[in-house]
């Protein structure tokens, strides 16, 4: 039996895997704007990246660069996105101030959410949709539930 497992370490259940106009540009980025480290980085033999990796917290994420000829396009390209990555962070509004100063624009500035986080959204350079929070107080499924009925709690 082999020793090898099947899921490896670091790894969890979902990891996103981000297709950029420019992945190399996108790592200083997230580097920059959510202190992401490189792991593992593989150019084909054009210098377009076939495969990357970066940690992101507790996270991992990989990156390719656009292959049109393998159908792989990333939201600029397509003209937008409609999935969002989730970053859970210790404080959301200096999350997002440091994003916006690596090259993010603010979609949805961070404000105090009726399910219990402060959340924010930004778009980073790439087309790439990110929500941030913090978590900063418990709320029962009941209560989420009783304000968004009577109007998201506002």
């Amino acid at each position: 039996m082999s020793s090898v497992k099947p899921i490896p370490e670091g790894m969890h259940s979902i990891t996103p895997h981000l297709v950029c106009a420019d992945a190399a540009k996108a790592i200083e980025f997230y580097r920059q704007a959510f202190n992401a480290i490189e792991l593992v980085r593989v150019p084909g033999p054009d210098g377009r990246l076939i495969h990357a990796c970066v940690r992101i917290g507790d996270s991992l994420m990989m990156l390719v660069d656009e292959h049109p000829q393998w159908g792989c396009l990333g939201p600029l390209a397509l003209k937008g996105s409609p999935v969002t990555i989730h970053l859970q962070v210790g404080d959301v509004d200096a999350a997002i101030d440091q994003a916006v100063k690596a090259g993010a624009t603010i979609t949805m500035p961070a404000a105090d959410m009726f399910w219990g986080d402060r959340y924010g959204r930004v778009e980073d350079p790439f087309g790439h949709q990110w929500s941030v929070a913090t978590h900063i107080r418990d709320v029962s499924p009941e209560e989420i539930r009783n304000a968004a009925l009577t109007g998201c709690g506002k």
